[in-house]
C-alpha cells in the first residue's frame, strides 16, 4: 500500500468536502487514515496457508466443534463504512481437526478487507471447508452496518443476518437446528 499516494488523496478528500487540510486538527489527518486503512485492509496481504500452518492435525473425533461470538470489524465495499459484530463457526470433523485460535484468525482476515457481509460468511465457511474437508461447515455473523445507521434509511437498531452451511449443515435439519441452538445459548 503506497501511504504518500493515499495521504495526497485523503489530502484531496478533504479539500473536496470544504475543509483546510492545514488546519491544525487536520494536518496528520491524512497520515493517520492511510496506517488505518493499512490495518483495516490487512487481511488481503495474509497467506490463509501459512495461517494455518502446522495447526491442522489428525483426530478422530466427530462431532461439532463450535467457536462462538467471534467479535469481527469490517469495511463495507460499497461505501466504505464500517460494518461489525460476530461471527459463529462451527464444523463436524472428519479426521481432521484444526487449532481453534485459528477459526478466529480466518474470520479476521476475511473482515479486514472491502466486504459484504455474505461474502464474508461464505469464504470462511469455504476456507474451512477446503482444508479441513469436514462433514460439514456452518457459519452465522451478525452485525451492525454504519452504512445503514449513519446515512441511508438510519436504522440505528437494525442488524444483518447471513449463513452459509456446507455439508451435513445444509443437508441434516436435526444438525443445522442445533447448531442455531448451540449459538444461542448465554456465556459459560
Amino acid at each position: 500500500m503506497n501511504q504518500n499516494k493515499i495521504q495526497n488523496l485523503i489530502k484531496d478528500l478533504l479539500l473536496e468536502i470544504g475543509e483546510d487540510p492545514s488546519r491544525e486538527g487536520l494536518i496528520n489527518t491524512p497520515k493517520r487514515v492511510a496506517k488505518a486503512y493499512e490495518f483495516l485492509c490487512s487481511g488481503y496481504k495474509i497467506n490463509i496457508r501459512e495461517v494455518l500452518n502446522n495447526a491442522i492435525f489428525s483426530e478422530k473425533y466427530d462431532e461439532m466443534v463450535l467457536v462462538k461470538n467471534i467479535d469481527f470489524y469490517s469495511l463495507c465495499e460499497h461505501h466504505l463504512l464500517p460494518f461489525y459484530g460476530k461471527v459463529h463457526v462451527a464444523y463436524i470433523p472428519n479426521g481432521k481437526i484444526v487449532g481453534l485460535s485459528k477459526i478466529p484468525r480466518i474470520a479476521e482476515i476475511f473482515a479486514r478487507r472491502l466486504q459484504v457481509q455474505e461474502r464474508m460468511t461464505q469464504q470462511i465457511a469455504d476456507t474451512l471447508n477446503k482444508f479441513l474437508e469436514p462433514r460439514g461447515v456452518a457459519v452465522v455473523s451478525e452485525a451492525y452496518h454504519m452504512c445503514m445507521m449513519m446515512r441511508g434509511v438510519e436504522k440505528q437498531n437494525s442488524s444483518a443476518t447471513a449463513s452459509a452451511m456446507i455439508g451435513v449443515f445444509k443437508e441434516d435439519e436435526k444438525t443445522r437446528n442445533e447448531f442455531l441452538n448451540l449459538i444461542k445459548m448465554e456465556k459459560v
